[in-house]
């Protein structure tokens, strides 16, 4: 991207040049801006223009505040604020007839160009004698520089309508500029003596002036006390940052995305969870649900940004701090390998038992690698256990040995997530033909599976019934059904699993209740046609008898109850019977009526502090609730054995000083959506269904850049879109780095910034 600043005063044509520059471009195919800012007055005042150009499409509206070339059109502008911000080796175009060595002293180390655009646009009659309009004759100039080819610059003033004495100023313009690299070493611009930043308002005899070294100033009487109100800075909570479970700073990692930093992004993201990747794939997003975005043109793909960070971002991890006491980790699913990481990068020595072969808890034995691949888990635990994480596996523990452990350790964090399966009584051929969809799916994922020619019934509506009939699907079932007592809207299944197993074949009978199971003596339900042993394909058949239900009131859960139809009964044959129903928390590790609540020291167990963590808990049930749930309990844990309080919050802090901090979530209709530009969404590609049922590839491959983090629309939180700078119109608004300073002594308090503030991060506050 090429990024052109303009000096000049209102009437001489500065924004038009603009306009020239970037329609030569946008000729050319290319990405193009070009706009104004102006100052108190227009005729003869101090203003600056800005074009941008670009081979990609241009996402950023900010002002220019570090130019690759400066344009000045008015000799007496020639500042230090000319070169402000300016590229090392950027080109400075002046109007003026004196040759470019003679500002050697002004702007070493930079290359200079000078022409005298006055006199070609007097000559030929632009403007009038006393006010010359040079833009034409600059824009031919500027070809010259920056080697835009004569004919683009006369094929856009054509376009404009620019002609006769423009298109021969250009020309003239275009062959008389002079051209000189100059030696020297460059000086930062605006900065004091002692390195800090200088005021964007500088003092001179008529006071503050809006563009230093601009020739002209603010009027002397101090407007200010006329006003009534002042604009002060506030941030709200962005609804994503809200709403999600890991408590990540949704906002922040996409800012950073927008900003074309990526290992930044992913810096945010590690402060809060040490599975990026992996929520990348599998979270359900309520996030994109709250997304303000919805009312305008849909939600932004924050999944798969998050994935992408996670990808394709680089960050270093290390300890914050080294501490002696030792903590033990009970459970190696999310939840404590989440608290697990926290406490080790708080400094703790940590060591995590496993009850199984392998950590990773249901991310590795309950999601399928369709969903979740298995290097990309391996890739994030080993994140965790780079920070000094010890991990003994197979070694279950039972209320005994967590008692013996207590012992041992400065404090034990439970993380054993949610181990009691929900069944169903189904009669005869329980045993045989019914297997938990967990175990189904730890089963597969030991490739201990066999179900060739099949015909399965799964029975539930949530993620593993999804991940158990798909994953069924490609070992070579026959048929593949799911039944569920409730209709989709009630489905606690991710939605785009749903639609996914859909597009794959699987049907789902809504209102259906299975009733009994028994066998098909008609189909060979004795037995004799099948083996029915473990991991052999089952040849037995059976009838699954199921009933239709109606929706009720709601129950306890909020969804309607299922209520049956006496006598709408009906059969599924099959030879097997998938149930996934649900699990609820093992309570048996702990004594005897012990009373389990996130963050809350469990009694009875010696003096050593105990706590419960993740699903455990909270009964939340995903991925990212038990990433936010370690994170917590970590903190709480921390709290227990230092004294020290740290800020546990689920959205991002005040990334930037504000005058106004509201705890309150930002919603659409506090926002001016009408100021944003409509974008279709990124959804990134996958693979055809045809092709996917028959393989356990990932069949998400993820966006290809994070060019969709730009749809973001910061609600609530300031991106530095300068809208509230370009429309001040009194000019007393600047950016100063990420601060917006208001020049209070001139500020009429009018609103115009409230106004035009797309995110609602200025308000008027009565003096």
């Amino acid at each position: 991207m090429v990024e052109i600043r303009i000096h000049g005063r209102g009437g001489q044509g500065g924004v038009t040049l603009a306009k020239i520059i970037a329609t030569s471009r946008f000729l050319q195919g290319q990405s193009v801006q070009a706009f104004g800012l102006y100052a108190a007055e227009r005729s003869g005042a101090p203003l600056q223009a800005f074009c941008r150009y670009d081979d990609e499409a241009i996402a950023n509206r900010n002002l220019i505040y570090a130019p690759d070339h400066v344009i000045v059109l008015d000799p007496t502008l020639i500042g230090p604020a000319v070169a402000d911000g300016l590229e090392p080796g950027g080109w400075i175009l002046i109007n003026t007839d004196e040759r470019p060595e003679s500002f050697a002293d002004r702007y070493p180390q930079n290359r200079v160009a000078t022409v005298d655009a006055t006199s070609i646009a007097r000559d030929n009659k632009l403007g009038t004698r006393s006010v010359p309009i040079v833009n034409t004759a600059l824009a031919g100039a500027v070809g010259s520089v920056l080697a835009i080819p004569l004919d683009e610059i006369q094929a856009a003033l054509e376009h404009l309508g620019f002609g006769g004495g423009n298109e021969t100023a250009a020309a003239e313009a275009f062959e008389r500029v002079r051209c000189a690299e100059l030696p020297g070493v460059t000086e930062a611009a605006h900065e004091k003596e002692d390195g800090a930043a200088a005021s964007p308002f500088v003092a001179t005899e008529r006071g503050p002036s809006f563009l230093e070294g601009a020739g002209g100033g603010l009027p002397g009487i101090k407007t200010g006390q006329w006003a009534t109100q002042q604009p002060k800075r506030q941030q709200y909570v962005p609804p994503c940052n809200h709403v999600c479970p890991a408590g990540n700073d949704v906002q922040g990692f996409l800012h950073a995305l927008a900003g074309d930093d990526t290992d930044g992004a992913l810096e945010i993201l590690l402060r809060t969870t040490p599975f990026p990747s992996t929520c990348g794939r599998v979270c359900p997003a309520p996030c994109m649900d709250s997304c303000n975005r919805v009312e305008l043109d849909g939600a932004v793909n924050v999944r798969q940004l998050e994935r992408f960070a996670g990808d394709t971002g680089e960050a270093a991890i290390e300890p914050l701090a080294s501490r002696g006491e030792q903590v033990a980790v009970v459970g190696s699913g999310p939840a404590g390998l989440s608290a697990a990481y926290q406490l080790a990068r708080l400094g703790y020595g940590v060591t995590i038992y496993e009850s199984g072969p392998e950590i990773g808890g249901l991310l590795r034995t309950g999601i399928p690698q369709f969903r979740l691949p298995e290097d990309v888990l391996d890739r994030e635990i080993g994140r965790v256990l780079g920070l000094g994480v010890r991990v003994v596996t197979e070694h279950p523990i039972d209320r005994p040995t967590l008692l013996d452990l207590t012992r041992g350790v400065d404090a034990v964090l439970v993380a054993t997530g949610l181990q009691e399966l929900r069944g169903l009584r189904l009669g005869v051929g329980d045993s045989e033909a019914v297997e938990q969809g967990i175990d189904f799916l730890d089963r597969t994922h030991r490739n201990e599976v066999r179900v060739d020619g099949e015909d399965v019934v799964v029975v539930g509506g949530g993620n593993t019934a999804m991940d158990a009939a798909r994953s069924a699907l490609r070992l070579g079932a026959g048929s593949v059904k799911v039944v569920y007592r409730r209709t989709r809207n009630e489905m606690p299944a991710i939605r785009e699993e749903i639609d996914e197993a859909l597009e794959e074949g699987v049907p789902i009978d809504f209102l259906t209740q299975p009733i009994v199971l028994r066998p098909d003596r008609t189909r060979g339900g004795n037995g004799a046609n099948g083996s029915g042993g473990t991991g052999g394909s089952r040849r037995r058949v059976y009838q699954l008898v199921c009933r239709r239900m109606e929706l009720g009131e709601p129950d306890e859960s909020g969804r309607r109850r299922p209520v049956e139809i006496e006598g709408a009964d009906f059969e599924l044959p099959c030879h097997r019977v998938i149930l996934a129903l649900g699990q609820s928390p093992d309570m048996s590790v702990f004594p005897e009526g012990t009373e389990v609540r996130e963050g809350e020291r469990l009694l009875g167990l010696l003096e050593t502090p105990v706590f419960a963590v993740g699903d455990l808990a909270t009964n939340d049930g995903t991925v990212a609730g038990a990433i936010g749930s370690g994170r917590r309990s970590a903190f709480q844990m921390h709290t227990a054995l230092s004294g020290e309080h740290l800020t546990i919050t689920e959205h991002a802090a005040a990334r930037r000083d504000v005058d106004v901090w509201h705890d309150d979530v930002i919603r659409a209709d506090a926002m001016r959506l009408h100021l944003f530009e409509r974008l279709a969404v990124s959804e990134g590609d996958a693979v055809a269904p045809e092709v996917r049922r028959s393989t356990f590839d990932e069949i998400h491959t993820g966006l290809t850049d994070a060019a969709e983090a730009a749809r973001c629309l910061s609600c609530g939180v300031c991106n530095e879109c300068d809208l509230c700078v370009t429309y001040c119109p009194e000019g007393v608004l600047k950016r100063v780095g990420h601060e917006l300073v208001f020049d209070y002594s001139f500020c009429k308090g009018c609103g115009v910034c409230v106004t035009e503030c797309p995110r609602n991060v200025i308000l008027m506050s009565h003096l």
